[in-house]
Parts: C-alpha cells; structure tokens; sequence
C-alpha cells in the first residue's frame, strides 16, 4: 500500500531534512517511526529537503508500506513514535504510480521576519530578526517581478549539483502580520537557498530584475538564516 503523508516540524533540532549518519534529521525519524509501525516500509520520498533549521507546515512524502494499520489509523499510531517536534496530520492511500517529489506540481514557501525593536525569545529560530527599518514598498516592486519563467542562478550556491536553473514562479508576495513580514512564493520548483538568497537580496534593497537573467551568485545579495523559512504546502493535480 503506498502512502501519502502530509507532515509538520519544527526544525530547530534538526539537520535536514535528509538521513546523515549520527545526526538528527526529520528522514530518520519518520523512518524510526515507520519502522516501529509497519512490518516493511520502502520507497520513501519528500516534497521539499529542506535544509537545517527550516521548518514545514506541510511537506508531503509518499511511501510503500505493509503490515500495519490502515490509513485511518497510521496518523496517530505514528505520531505516538515521533519526537514532538515532528507530527503527521493526514495519511492517505494513494495510487502506486504517485510520487511526492515527481508528482508535485508547485510548492509554497514562507519566509519570516520579526520586525520588532526588541527580541523576543518566542521568535528565536521561528523568524529572522530585522530590527531596522524596512521599507516595505521596495519589497513589494522586488516581489512583482518574480513571477514568470526565469534563470535564478544568482540566488544559489556557485558550487551546486542544480545543472538547470530556470524556474517558473506562479506567485510573489510580502504580507505584513502584525510584527512580522512574510514573504510567500509559489514555484514549480526551487534551486537550494532560492528562496532565502531572494529574501536577502530583498531586504538589502537590490533590484532584482538584472539577476533573473542567470547573474552569477556574486551579483545577488546575502542569504537570509534558515529558521525563518517555512514549508507551507505542496499542490498536485490530482488535489485540483
């Protein structure tokens, strides 16, 4: 039976996303909790491998299971096993041929900055701090122009394993929250920093239009710390 899981975490603890040997990851303890749950667990996939420290409200992974509870149940059998800074809110039986990185169609992420004076420890690795002033209109022009089909290069790591940089962007935008702005984008999908060197460059006041057509990294501004990142949802054709 393959599954589909929809899960949260707090990244704080963590390294990644992805299994490194003698390093807390999310991977490894999904896989625990799997493997104390079912009688075999295999082919498991992710949405998005977030980096350390970045947290999600809704990455997606997609599993081969057998001998354990059904769908309706495995929600809470895992969450029995997983550390608390992790939680599955919805499991369903998928058909075999889905696949939760392959068969995703677009990704939303959200970027955090607490903009006030004064810290405080609720905000501590749950949003960058900017004390200093912003100005939100020049966030919003740098937004607008992300939208569309274009070469980000510039906003990933010179030394990559990415050897296609285009990427199409369905939607751009900065939301102020109370204390906080959030910048949410919606992609196909992402180059690793993309959205963190964006927020960066952004909050430094760069125009980013030159860089959308494959500037090299040392052009673009610097990147934004991971634990204001947040993985919000992943959208597929079959949810439509």
């Amino acid at each position: 039976m393959r599954l589909r899981l929809t899960i949260e975490y707090d990244g704080t603890p963590f390294r990644g996303w992805a299994v490194q040997p003698g390093l807390p990851t999310v991977e490894q303890s999904l896989r625990d909790a799997l493997a104390a749950t079912f009688a075999s667990h295999q082919h498991l996939a992710v949405a998005g491998r977030t980096d350390t420290g970045v947290h999600a409200f809704g990455n997606v992974v997609s599993v081969d299971v057998e001998g354990g509870p059904p769908p309706e149940r495995t929600t809470e059998a895992l969450n029995t096993r997983l550390p608390d800074e992790v939680s599955v809110v919805r499991a369903d039986e998928v058909p075999a041929d889905f696949h939760a990185r392959h068969s995703a169609r677009a990704r939303t992420y959200r970027y955090r900055i607490f903009t006030r004076k004064t810290p405080s420890p609720f905000e501590r690795r749950r949003s960058w701090w900017v004390p200093r002033p912003i100005d939100v209109d020049r966030l919003e022009a740098a937004a607008a122009v992300l939208p569309g089909r274009h070469d980000f290069r510039a906003f990933t790591p010179t030394e990559t394993q990415h050897r296609v940089f285009v990427r199409v962007v369905e939607s751009a935008t900065w939301i102020a929250r109370g204390g906080h702005l959030d910048f949410e984008v919606t992609a196909d999908s992402y180059l690793r920093h993309m959205v963190r060197t964006l927020v960066g460059s952004m909050v430094d006041g760069m125009d980013l239009t030159p860089l959308l057509a494959g500037r090299d990294r040392s052009e673009a501004g610097p990147t934004a710390p991971p634990w204001g990142l947040y993985l919000v949802s992943v959208a597929y054709d079959q949810d439509r």
